[in-house]
């Protein structure tokens, strides 16, 4: 073996036995099997385009945030069709309330090219090349949406296997999780598996607090009031109810880094300018 391989970590059989009996015996008890993304169509199936919504609005947004706005996007954009066939305005319209309004952008050029495509991928490598769509949406996609034994780590596994093979670690790399994370996942019910470690996680972040800062990977959020993402989001709302001249934008948002967000937002083709006012 090369010293420069870093060997696995392995667990022994009753660790992971005594791992999967706590996180299934935790989901059969407090399960939320009620979040509208968990529930089958009527023939049992995951439509991958609803899961895809999903996902980009659940990073970094609360589950009891997302639900309205999933119903409501979902209303107005039933499948990747129509929303490929929207105007971004219209898109950004109905994200408004979410934040992090780009995911709505990725989500609008994915459907695009989905709609291009007239197929939803089931492979890592084809998920990637979507736009917002990194390693850990797309496992969770092939995961949630296909039950494919795909792996991937987030803020709540990291919190359940730093919380159970951990503690007592810091600078922990999320390839050391992904190791252990291959030996206990449950491939033949993936889906499952996966809906139990998020709501184990959020019950432990709840209850034992945040081991997510033991991560070398943690990066604790940036603070919101006062910051140039709440000017973003403060013109990108106004916008949405109608066209602003700049100076009308000046008077209702009074920041210094008005005028330069609204040139990042117009290179982004989020806002456009014209005859004197921006719209988006």
């Amino acid at each position: 073996m090369s010293s420069y391989m870093i060997p696995v970590m392995e667990i022994s059989n009753q660790e992971r036995q005594q791992f999967l009996e706590t996180l299934w015996a935790y989901f059969a008890r407090n399960g939320r099997n009620d979040l509208p993304w968990r529930l089958p169509g009527p023939e049992g199936q995951f439509d991958p385009y609803q899961i895809m919504v999903s996902e980009l609005m659940l990073q970094q947004t609360q589950a009891v945030r997302v639900i309205p706005k999933y119903h409501e996007f979902l209303r107005t954009f039933p499948d990747v069709h129509a929303l490929a066939a929207a105007d971004l305005g219209d898109v950004l319209r109905v994200w408004q309330g979410l934040g992090y309004n780009r995911r709505a952008k990725f989500l609008w050029q994915a459907a695009q090219i989905l709609d291009t495509l007239k197929y939803f991928p089931k492979t890592l490598e084809e998920l990637v090349k979507l736009p917002g769509i990194g390693k850990n949406t797309a496992g969770a996609i092939l995961a949630y949406a296909y039950n494919l034994p795909a792996l991937f780590v987030e803020t709540n596994v990291r919190t359940v296997y730093i919380h159970h093979f951990f503690a007592g670690r810091t600078d922990i790399a999320d390839k050391e999780i992904g190791e252990i994370l291959a030996q206990t996942l449950d491939g033949g019910q993936a889906r499952e598996f996966y809906w139990a470690l998020m709501d184990y996680g959020t019950h432990l972040k709840a209850t034992v607090g945040n081991a997510n800062i033991a991560s070398r990977h943690y990066a604790k959020q940036s603070r919101f009031h006062g910051s140039r993402r709440q000017v973003r989001g403060q013109a990108l709302r106004l916008l949405s109810q109608r066209a602003y001249t700049l100076e009308e934008l000046s008077a209702a948002i009074s920041d210094e880094r008005l005028a330069e967000v609204l040139a990042a937002l117009s290179q982004e083709g989020m806002v456009r300018l014209t005859d004197g006012s921006y719209t988006l």
